[in-house]
């Protein structure tokens, strides 16, 4: 395939991967089916809440092995058998009559299907449009963001028409069709896409081409090379630091409301859709705005936003709007640094081996799911955790503002003079 032919091939691949990642983004509704599984089968609420922890671990540890499993059996095979895994899942959770069961289904089947698909279509649509990396990250995990909210509509209906059980049913029908219809529509991105964009090969001899040797050379690295670098670790620490600041929150934002804030049930709910909302946006405008900036420098600038919203969280007298302040600022940063970052992992080590490397960083969105419940468990409360996750913010916003390609150090040590990217600088 040419390289004309695949650029017009782009916007079809866009549109089913914003297809498949709607599909994929709905598992953000499990909040509505923990009291009526509660109401249901008599569980302990608390019980129940852990299916979403098992879930989102499971997703962050499939992505270590979906790059694996594309090399094998290509793109479109694979995110089409993620769906129907994603889809058996929730059917057959409709039958699940036991924690462990549920715990199984809803927990790690879906889970780990989720995110084989996602990492797998998220980074092959980069790859098609590597000079927009930012805002093409947007628009995908956008789609994903976008799933949720739209979801949480259909299941609330579906759980009130049908009950909890059946809406799993058709919740996994649903997601089904939608993945399997978003596979059909991609396509891998040739190597031709990538080298031609990035600026084509160049001649040795020059200065030019000693610039794009070194830049092609980025695109080398292996997940074994990447790791015998110390920006892999500490961009998995910023990128930890960021998911568990937003998670955390996500996880217990209508118990905060209540709680430290003194909103009544209703009120507090509200937040619920303030998340899905400013979630959304931060993964659109600021996936759009790290292709005009260091991205680095946005991700250290949402850090600092996010430890002031966390602190503010833990020392304030708490108002209505002051709560839902807060909740807006965390969330919205929180869409855009997991936006922002799978570009960063293509600055930093390049796009050849993309889903393979942002799959180890990656494990800093599941770590991070379960960490911030296990540290409030330790300290017993949420302001001694909103205290710990901020000054943590504060020291990863440090990292991030002083954090380098190793590109860079690469061309140093080769004497070629490389100006800084203004997307990684």
């Amino acid at each position: 395939m040419t390289t004309t032919t695949a650029g017009s091939k782009r916007w079809l691949i866009v549109l089913g991967t914003v297809i498949m990642q709607m599909g994929l983004g709905t598992i953000y509704t499990w909040s509505l089916f923990n009291a009526q599984l509660v109401s249901k089968f008599g569980w302990e609420l608390s019980s129940v809440s852990i299916t979403f922890s098992i879930t989102s671990f499971a997703l962050a540890f499939a992505t270590l092995f979906a790059g694996k499993l594309q090399d094998r059996f290509g793109l479109r095979r694979l995110t089409a058998a993620a769906g129907i895994m994603l889809g058996l899942g929730l059917i057959l959770s409709s039958q699940a009559r036991s924690l462990p069961m549920l715990y199984l289904l809803a927990g790690v089947v879906v889970g780990y299907a989720d995110g084989t698909a996602y990492i797998t279509s998220l980074s092959n649509l980069i790859k098609w449009f590597p000079k927009n990396k930012g805002l093409i990250s947007g628009v995908s995990v956008g789609a994903y963001g976008t799933g949720s909210l739209l979801f949480k509509y259909i299941n609330g209906s579906l759980i009130d028409s049908a009950g909890v059980s059946n809406a799993f049913l058709y919740w996994g029908l649903m997601v089904m069709v939608m993945i399997v219809i978003g596979s059909m529509l991609v396509r891998e991105a040739p190597v031709a896409v990538q080298v031609q964009a990035a600026g084509g090969p160049a001649a040795p001899s020059t200065a030019g081409g000693l610039r794009a040797a070194v830049s092609a050379a980025s695109k080398d690295y292996t997940v074994k090379k990447m790791l015998r670098t110390k920006e892999a670790y500490l961009l998995f620490v910023v990128f930890f630091t960021a998911c568990m600041s937003g998670l955390y929150l996500i996880g217990v934002v209508k118990d905060i409301g209540v709680q430290l804030a003194g909103l009544n049930i209703a009120a507090a709910a509200n937040a619920v859709a303030m998340i899905a909302i400013f979630n959304t946006a931060g993964r659109l405008i600021l996936g759009a705005l790290s292709d005009r900036m260091s991205r680095l420098k946005l991700v250290s600038a949402t850090l600092l936003v996010t430890a002031i919203a966390m602190l503010t969280l833990s020392y304030a007298t708490l108002s209505y709007g002051l709560f839902f302040t807060c909740v807006a600022a965390i969330t919205f940063c929180f869409g855009g640094n997991i936006t922002v970052f799978p570009a960063i992992v293509g600055d930093f080590f390049g796009l050849a081996n993309h889903s393979k490397n942002y799959g180890i960083v990656y494990q800093g969105f599941g770590i991070g799911a379960l960490s911030g419940s296990f540290v409030a468990a330790f300290l017993g409360g949420f302001k001694p955790t909103f205290t710990v996750i901020g000054l943590l913010c504060i020291l990863a916003c440090i990292l991030a503002a002083s954090l380098k390609p190793p590109v860079q150090k690469q061309a140093r040590e080769q004497g070629i003079s490389l100006k800084p990217s203004r997307h990684t600088a």
